[in-house]
């Protein structure tokens, strides 16, 4: 893990501070962090609410070690303009406008010599690293020759938070992971933030995507921006959920691609039932508390129809270029997912939103006063 900084600064900032799990949410003075001789300090111009955060804030994936701890401060879609860097840091200079993966990498382990930033040996998140939390007015970004990804003309701040957690997920997990081609049909199971943006990068890489969600309006949504079909699967078993996909494939015959975008035993085997023969699941959702990490699958089925299962986790660094130029250049539109700006105080508000799914799309803040 990154060593936290030997002292702070004397400069204060705003930032919204979690009390615990499911605890109140305030916005608080604290100090600026001081910077290590790798780091870089970011003004955060915007900072996603992303599921994640929904995640740690009720207690999730403390079974992977991410426990939260009082005064946390979250938020790890980040969107911002260097104000400093450390002694060591050459690859961003200040006034340069950055991303911040949420996938903090060392660099130098296994994986990230192999460009697998995101499955580093040494890997941090955010909000366990003191001051790296993007819901305050600055956050540093350890090891930032590597952790701060420069923003190319024709992608502002808002876009970089819209990119932030779930956007480049949905990335890898359809290009990379999935190995989407052109032509082949893909199933997405839950069309929140994740799902959305699969939907979109899916179609424009030319998929026939088929969105599946209990939420009518969610699914109107998915139809504006690029699903050729829809299911709605409240009330269906599992087994149903996927039945109704694949009668919406030629010769019913199933998708070639299934997305699991929310994490739970429903779309886990909603998605393998939608498959083909030969087909594979990138896996993107994480669970909750009912499951705890761990879906029993259909293992007979999975052996008989040769079905692939694909953990997708995040994006790595390595590959940023493509999908920051595809952005650029308006083939991907990751701000169109944006349905709400709000500010530092309306976290909690949000956060009590997502309980019962009310949120669409991305809420992003934009006001740090």
């Amino acid at each position: 893990m990154f060593e936290a900084p030997k002292a702070w600064s004397s400069r204060s900032m705003k930032a919204a501070q979690i009390e615990g799990v499911r605890g109140r949410i305030a916005v608080a003075e604290v100090r600026v962090p001081e910077l290590e001789p790798d780091d870089a300090l970011v003004r955060v111009v915007a900072s996603g609410i992303c599921r994640s955060d929904w995640h740690l804030w009720n207690g999730d994936w403390e079974w992977v070690g991410m426990k939260l701890q009082p005064g946390a401060v979250l938020g790890h879609e980040i969107g911002g303009v260097v104000e400093a860097v450390g002694s060591n840091v050459k690859s961003v200079r200040p006034g340069q406008r950055v991303t911040v993966p949420f996938n903090l990498a060392c660099g130098h382990c296994h994986h990230c010599s192999r460009g697998e930033q995101n499955i580093c040996d040494n890997a941090a998140v955010p909000h366990l690293i003191p001051g790296s939390g993007g819901w305050a007015q600055y956050m540093r970004a350890p090891n930032a020759n590597l952790n701060c990804v420069l923003l190319p003309e024709g992608v502002d701040e808002l876009t970089a938070a819209a990119l932030g957690c779930r956007y480049m997920t949905a990335w890898r997990a359809i290009q990379s992971r999935g190995a989407l081609r052109g032509g082949e049909s893909v199933a997405v199971f839950g069309c929140g933030g994740v799902g959305q943006a699969a939907i979109e990068i899916a179609a424009s890489l030319g998929g026939r995507v088929i969105a599946v969600d209990v939420d009518d309006a969610k699914l109107a949504k998915a139809k504006e921006i690029g699903a050729h079909a829809v299911v709605n699967a409240k009330g269906l078993s599992s087994e149903q959920a996927g039945g109704a996909v694949r009668r919406n494939t030629e010769r019913d015959a199933g998708v070639d691609l299934a997305v699991d975008a929310l994490g739970s035993v429903a779309t886990v085997h909603g998605a393998l039932h939608s498959l083909r023969k030969g087909g594979r699941l990138s896996q993107v959702g994480l669970t909750s508390q009912e499951e705890k990490g761990v879906v029993a699958v259909p293992m007979d089925m999975i052996v008989l129809k040769e079905l692939e299962i694909r953990g997708s986790l995040g994006n790595p660094q390595s590959e940023y270029d493509d999908l920051l130029s595809l952005v650029a250049s308006r083939k991907l539109n990751p701000t169109s997912l944006v349905s709400r700006t709000v500010s530092l105080g309306d976290v909690e508000s949000v956060l009590h939103d997502m309980d019962s799914f009310k949120t669409s799309g991305y809420v992003v803040i934009t006001d740090f006063d």
